[in-house]
């Protein structure tokens, strides 16, 4: 009986937990399908009386959305891909490779753990500027090169990959990038899953460096280009609720695409680790 009640208990704690999470979501979307100004009216509604899509038609008529969503999908994409093939190598190399000063120079990368990104972003800014690299995307795309904390997830993923499984790879005369390609990354899928998802998810949410680094307006992401409605609709909750829902649902598609691989990485990740 007292094992029934307390997976009662659990199981409630977790429903609340749950409506608490979905609950501003299911608001943003019922704010979305609102008529212009029901949003703000009083007593305030949870449901739309008569759900439209015109905010949403607004959105594409009033910005070049497509745009900025294709120039999103294309910069999450590369940051994703660029930035899984040099933190696979880099982990792999604190893991399984000696070199001199390895593990000194390691613990300075987890130190710089420690220093919030917005120090680094005015001298980074600099050095783009005299690179040329200012207003481009690659300008965007460099600091996302590689991560400290993506080296460390897969670095402790790669401490469980036997050393006899590589040692038996170089006696047959495999090189370290065939064993790398082969071995490793075959063995590291669900961490690297679950790191693809956390750099899609942060190239495609962040507004801070693309707005600091992109002046053309064509360049511009999808959070930059709906920062623009604040200046012009700030009234228009209707609006901005549409444009957040675009914004959220790739990501929302992507982890229900992946969240086998990506929970599977988290749990494999906290118990190697």
């Amino acid at each position: 009986m007292r094992r029934r009640l307390a997976a009662a208990a659990l199981y409630a704690l977790l429903l609340g937990g749950a409506v608490l999470t979905l609950a501003p979501l299911l608001w943003m979307l019922s704010v979305s399908l609102m008529p212009a100004g029901e949003a703000t009216a009083l007593p305030p509604r949870l449901l739309p009386s008569a759900p439209t899509l015109e905010s949403y038609r607004a959105l594409f008529t009033r910005l070049p959305l497509a745009r900025a969503m294709l120039n999103s999908a294309l910069l999450a994409t590369a940051a994703t891909l660029i930035s899984l093939a040099f933190n696979a190598l880099a982990g792999y190399a604190f893991a399984k490779l000696r070199f001199a000063g390895r593990d000194r120079l390691f613990r300075l990368l987890l130190a710089a753990l420690v220093v919030p990104g917005q120090v680094g972003m005015l001298p980074l800014f600099l050095m783009l500027k005299q690179m040329g690299l200012v207003n481009t995307y690659l300008g965007v795309l460099i600091p996302g090169l590689a991560s400290v904390f993506g080296i460390f997830l897969i670095r402790q993923y790669c401490l469980s990959i036997p050393q006899s499984v590589l040692d038996a790879a170089r006696v047959d005369g495999a090189g370290e990038l065939r064993i790398w390609w082969s071995i490793v990354l075959p063995l590291c899928r669900p961490i690297l899953v679950t790191l693809a998802v956390f750099t899609f998810m942060g190239t495609w949410n962040d507004f801070l460096w693309p707005l600091i680094v992109l002046s053309d307006e064509d360049l511009h992401t999808l959070p930059v280009a709906l920062a623009s409605l604040l200046g012009e609709h700030a009234q228009d909750v209707e609006l901005m609720m549409a444009g957040s829902v675009l914004t959220v649902l790739p990501v929302v598609a992507l982890f229900a695409l992946f969240q086998r691989q990506y929970i599977q990485g988290i749990v494999a990740g906290s118990v190697r680790g």
